[in-house]
């Protein structure tokens, strides 16, 4: 058996047959590319890095005592707040994510005070800052050509800068855009199943993200397919290597990564035919920056720099593991491990279909109830199936 495809023949089309209808949808991907405006898409890592430490250069961070924040209301606009801090030469104005923070850390409703007058806003919040319980906050303040204060925090939040993030990926994927084996991913011809790994770099097809809140960066190594068995036609299985990663500076979500094996990516950015997925994420607590440097950045290098055979070897052992040979069989092993009996029925009838017989191998069964899951509605029980395929399917690695 060829195990893994160097110089993988590419179709006529110059992209990679690929069977899409195995393995898992990830929509993550697509999510972002939906909601990203233009100003929040980036051609290369270059480019991203630069914005990301740029704002980063021009910001600072301090320990602060909420009885001596005084809140300023603005008597020529009724909607804006400005916010003196101890030891400021200017009023620094909250962004909506930093307002929504501070009225957290004053146990005071966000939504309700941005719907009365700056004054009695400033009122409110200013009696909650005198009276907090909570006696000190971190603050994160950005000069844009006026102070801008982007996130509060509590004293102990553990920050990872994004640019940190960024630049941890470019010492593996350079610029992302062709210069290393990692670059921003092709797009599937769904009329002929083709995946094809060089589409030029637009604000359209880019996955290189960054809002004032966050960054998301997504890249594959779709120019080096690996082959891990064959199909029922005899061709080829092909998958590609990929990770995500996301990060928020200002306290919106963790830090995170996700790496896995897939088939292709349509241009919608959805992930097709996941298969050996592996997400971690670190809260932004006291000693963030120390597990970032120990245990997600080697993680991520790891992974880039790994040999596939570890998968490959255990996507041939779960075809070769032959667990059930009859009906019978095929129900008690679904059921023994937490299956309805409408869910095995099928699950059974799936792999009938797509394979043209019934299943045999753990492999056999993993395909068949992660196409199951797809057709969840809902994405907890989407989400429950796929744990209990990758499970099965980890027996054997």
């Amino acid at each position: 058996m060829n195990m893994q495809v160097l110089e993988a023949r590419r179709d006529v089309s110059g992209g990679y047959k690929v069977d899409v209808s195995r393995g898992s949808r990830v929509g993550r991907v697509s999510s972002e590319w939906f909601s990203r405006p233009d100003d929040e898409r980036f051609l290369s890592l270059n480019e991203l890095a630069s914005s990301v430490r740029g704002r980063s250069d021009r910001s600072r961070t301090r320990v602060v005592e909420t009885a001596r924040i005084h809140v300023e209301a603005n008597r020529n606009d009724p909607e804006r707040l400005a916010l003196m801090l101890p030891g400021a030469d200017a009023p620094v104005q909250p962004t909506h994510w930093s307002f929504g923070q501070l009225a957290s850390q004053v146990g005071a409703p966000a939504a309700y005070l941005r719907q009365l007058p700056a004054p009695l806003a400033a009122i409110n919040l200013q009696y909650g800052l005198t009276s907090n319980r909570t006696e000190q906050i971190k603050t994160l303040e950005t000069d844009n050509g006026r102070l801008e204060l982007r996130a509060v925090t509590g004293p102990d939040y553990g920050r990872i800068y994004d640019h940190e993030l960024v630049e941890a990926v470019q010492k593996i994927a350079g610029n992302g855009t062709g210069d290393t084996r990692w670059k921003v991913p092709g797009v599937l011809d769904w009329s002929t199943r083709v995946y094809n790994p060089m589409v030029d770099i637009s604000k359209d097809t880019t996955t290189l993200y960054a809002s004032d809140r966050d960054v998301f960066l997504f890249l594959v190594d779709d120019l080096n397919p690996i082959e891990a068995g064959r199909l029922p036609d005899g061709s080829p299985d092909l998958y590609f290597r990929g990770f995500y990663c996301w990060n928020s500076e200002v306290g919106a979500k963790t830090l995170g990564m996700a790496s896995f094996y897939l088939r292709a990516v349509c241009q919608n950015r959805n992930l097709w035919g996941v298969e050996d997925f592996e997400e971690i994420s670190i809260r932004h607590s006291k000693y963030a920056a120390n597990r970032f440097a120990h245990e997600a950045a080697p993680a991520l290098l790891n992974f880039a720099n790994s040999s596939p055979q570890p998968f490959i070897n255990g996507i041939k052992t779960a075809r070769e593991r032959i667990v059930a040979r009859t009906d019978e069989e095929r129900g008690d092993f679904l059921r023994h491990r937490g299956f309805s009996k409408a869910e095995t029925g099928k699950i059974i009838e799936t792999v009938l279909a797509e394979e043209g017989r019934p299943p045999e191998s753990i492999f056999d069964f993993v395909q068949g109830i992660t196409a199951l899951a797809r057709g969840k509605a809902h994405q907890d029980a989407r989400l429950e199936m796929e744990g209990k395929a990758k499970k099965l399917l980890d027996r054997v690695h």
